[in-house]
């Protein structure tokens, strides 16, 4: 088990050392300067990458951790992309101040709906986090907010601190958002594998057993809540320093949807694999779209059904099923090898 823990910790580092060249790569290889052309571009890829990395993660804290299906999870990505853009364009905060604002809002937003959603469970629980989000997404369309929102047109031209500008200094806000998604894995895991999340883990298999042993479920489903909808609401904010804007279609439906769909791609319950969801969906879409143009959500659909009938328990859960099965075969060969000796 320390070998496999050591081995793990060794790849996460190759991983992030990958990362943190990685412009200087594409720069070598390309002979572009690392801020300008085709390194610029790929900087921009990988940056959305970890921003819906973070996203992901927190929904499955709620649906992989702790079993909770939420269809309104976009209202905390949302409120986060609206918050930071409104507190540094309309009122002029700091963005560090606005980050932090962004945090306390989410706080006590995932606070008020748990204690209002939780009642119900299920589809029910799912159909009530949904409401609130439309209700959300209704107040950033109307016009009688235009000044604050932007209305249809959403908050544009955000003015995001020189020094983490997205157009002249991206390979800054490169780095920001690597390191960004780093801690919140980092602060996802410790929430995971503590006391609090094994109990977390156990409603989520069996709620009855839970409360039958003395946890008070309610209390830990606000936690996880609260977790999920800060982590989201960051990324929400760190999407709208990224596009400069913040607009109604970060609260719609589509945006719980493409995190659902990538937990499920990567593997429910895995933090890492949500992750690795992220990527496939950002840079899969890429491809798929530069090669067959406007049909390309067609074929991704088509790849999603294969992943889900080949890949039941998404990339990462099924890889180490199999891999589990497969370092049993080996074992089992080796003893019959050493009885033949």
């Amino acid at each position: 088990m320390r070998e496999r823990l050591k081995s793990s910790q060794w790849a996460g580092l190759g991983l992030i050392g990958g990362l943190v060249i990685f412009p200087f790569v594409i720069a070598l290889l390309t002979g572009q300067p690392v801020d300008a052309g085709v390194p610029k571009f790929w900087q921009g890829m990988l940056i959305q990458v970890f921003i819906l990395a973070v996203f992901a993660m927190s929904y499955d804290i709620l649906m992989g951790y702790t079993g909770i299906l939420s269809f309104g999870h976009a209202l905390f990505f949302g409120t986060g992309a609206y918050t930071v853009g409104i507190l540094l364009k309309h009122a002029g905060w700091d963005l560090g101040a606005a980050l932090l604002a962004v945090i306390v809002i989410a706080l006590v937003q995932s606070l008020i709906i748990g204690l209002l959603s939780l009642r119900v469970s299920g589809v029910y629980f799912a159909m009530v986090t949904l409401a609130f989000a439309q209700m959300a997404f209704l107040l950033a369309e109307a016009t009688d907010f235009r000044q604050w929102t932007g209305a249809e047109d959403g908050l544009q031209s955000i003015p995001v601190p020189a020094w983490i500008s997205p157009t002249n200094e991206r390979l800054r806000f490169y780095y920001v958002t690597l390191g960004f998604t780093i801690v919140m894995y980092l602060l996802a895991r410790q929430v995971v594998n503590s006391p609090t999340g094994k109990v977390m883990m156990a409603i989520r298999d069996n709620e009855t057993r839970a409360k039958v042993l003395g946890y008070h479920a309610l209390t830990f489903k606000l936690i996880a809540i609260t977790v999920s909808g800060i982590m989201a609401a960051l990324a929400g904010a760190f999407n709208a320093l990224w596009n400069l804007n913040a607009n109604p279609a970060v609260l719609g439906v589509g945006t719980t949807i493409n995190a659902l769909l990538m937990t499920i791609i990567g593997g429910v319950g895995s933090l890492i694999g949500p992750m690795l969801g992220a990527g496939v969906i950002q840079l899969l879409g890429y491809w798929l779209n530069v090669f067959f143009g406007p049909s390309w959500p067609l074929l991704f659909g088509i790849i999603y059904i294969l992943i889900v009938l080949f890949l039941p328990y998404g990339i990462i859960g099924t890889w180490r099923l199999r891999g589990a099965s497969w370092m049993a075969l080996w074992r089992k060969r080796l003893q019959e090898l050493r009885a033949r000796l």
